[in-house]
């Protein structure tokens, strides 16, 4: 196959091996849980945002460039926690999922404390790493055991629900940024920095998330006889699908520099460009966020719906190269804003299209991946695209540092357009028959 559809095939390939699970029932208890999931996702990403927010008051604190305030959100933010992460999921794939996910939800509480008392920049990036860890190993975990606990009829729809729970997460960080800075301030009278005591609030989140944890259904694994040739080693799955994984980090790697160019960085550009208040930042950063990391799931499942009946597998691809295509004039209009109001739009419309683009990845995955994988490959697979997502805040960082002196939202378009273009070209090539 000279570079036609690989990963439609492929697909095509490893979903005719999957059980017929669409006459299992829903159970309270499995409703439950994954809607408990998403909510505890949901929390854990929160503290990202309001990181985000709050990161001109931590770089004062530590008084550190922009190029290690990239490295913040890049290594320590996604590098870093997914690669622990791999053999994190590798344990769940062995032992109780449930176990597994309680102690996550205990090591994050605690690594927010470590973070919210570190003394210098080092240790705190090392916490901000670990808390990170916590984060990005209960995403796939989750993600494995969502076919095992969800009716296949209704797969896509629990995974679209995870996703919209942990969205709202990570979008309250930013909205409620200055409100938990208030509220911590009255907890936590010491004399310490505000965002101190904002982290170590958010901190406290992980009490009531481990008592609910204790109720939630830890679903046996659906593994079927056709899994077992693929089963005895990841390196075997990733040797017989290498065209397939191969082609799709291109196109899903690309994309996802230009998006974390953009995320973790925008509050703090937004702020330094056009002098706006962090609060009204947050407050528009929130609901930009809520509005098209939601908004685009029902999108994204219609256009997926629409696209098979005639392009078949080839529709996701598709979704993503046209996705990432319209994305580039949203960055380019960064050069050129005069306003923090048109800014927001453009950081809006570029966010649906790229939360497009990435809203169907985690059924592709499912399709491709044996039942009793599941756990390691989206962590493997979360691993290799963090590597992309890493560069992004890095390269941003460093433009802004070393070429464009200190003017961060110029260096944040100079990287998302050139990322975005070459995600297109990836995506033509993987849906051409």
């Amino acid at each position: 196959m000279h570079g036609g559809n690989v990963i439609v095939a492929i697909a095509q390939e490893a979903s005719g091996s999957a059980p017929a699970l669409g006459d299992r029932s829903w159970s309270l208890r499995a409703l439950f849980t994954v809607g408990f999931l998403g909510v505890t996702a949901g929390v854990q990403m929160s503290d990202r945002g309001l990181q985000a927010v709050l990161l001109s008051a931590i770089q004062s604190s530590f008084d550190v460039s922009d190029a290690m305030i990239g490295a913040l959100q890049g290594l320590a933010g996604v590098l870093v926690a997914s690669a622990i992460a791999v053999p994190i999921a590798r344990l769940s794939d062995r032992i109780s999922r449930k176990i597994v996910l309680v102690g996550l939800i205990v090591g994050w509480s605690l690594l927010m404390v470590l973070s919210a008392l570190a003394p210098d920049f080092p240790l705190f990036f090392i916490g901000r790493a670990a808390s990170g860890v916590t984060e990005f190993a209960m995403i796939p975990i989750v993600y494995s055991m969502i076919p095992d606990l969800a009716p296949e009829r209704h797969r896509v729809a629990a995974n679209l629900s995870f996703a919209a729970l942990m969205a709202a997460g990570a979008s309250a960080g930013f909205y409620f940024g200055d409100a938990i800075v208030g509220a911590a301030d009255g907890v936590f009278p010491q004399a310490i920095e505000p965002w101190r005591k904002a982290f170590l609030l958010l901190s406290l989140a992980g009490v009531p998330l481990i008592v609910g944890a204790l109720v939630t259904l830890d679903p046996p694994r659906g593994v079927v006889s056709d899994d077992q040739p693929l089963s005895a080693s990841l390196l075997v799955f990733l040797r017989e699908r290498w065209r397939a994984v191969g082609l799709f980090v291109g196109v899903a790697g690309s994309l996802m520099i230009a998006v974390q160019a953009l995320n973790p960085l925008i509050a703090m550009a937004l702020e330094r460009r056009f002098d706006a208040p962090i609060a009204v930042i947050g407050h528009a950063l929130g609901i930009v966020t809520l509005m098209t990391t939601i908004g685009c799931l029902p999108v994204a499942g219609f256009l997926d719906r629409l696209l098979q009946r005639r392009f078949g597998l080839a529709a996701r691809p598709i979704i993503m190269g046209v996705s990432a295509c319209a994305a580039i004039p949203c960055s380019l209009a960064l050069l050129s804003v005069g306003d923090v109001d048109r800014a927001l739009i453009a950081v809006g419309a570029f966010l649906f299209l790229t939360c497009v683009a990435n809203a169907l990845v985690p059924t592709m995955l499912q399709d491709l991946t044996p039942a009793n994988l599941r756990a390691r490959s989206f962590a493997v697979w979360s691993f290799v695209v963090a590597i992309f997502c890493a560069i992004g805040p890095l390269a941003a960082g460093a433009l802004s540092d070393w070429l464009l002196d200190g003017q961060l939202l110029a260096a944040i378009a100079m990287v998302a357009v050139p990322a975005l273009a070459v995600s297109m070209l990836c995506a033509v090539r993987s849906a051409r028959g």
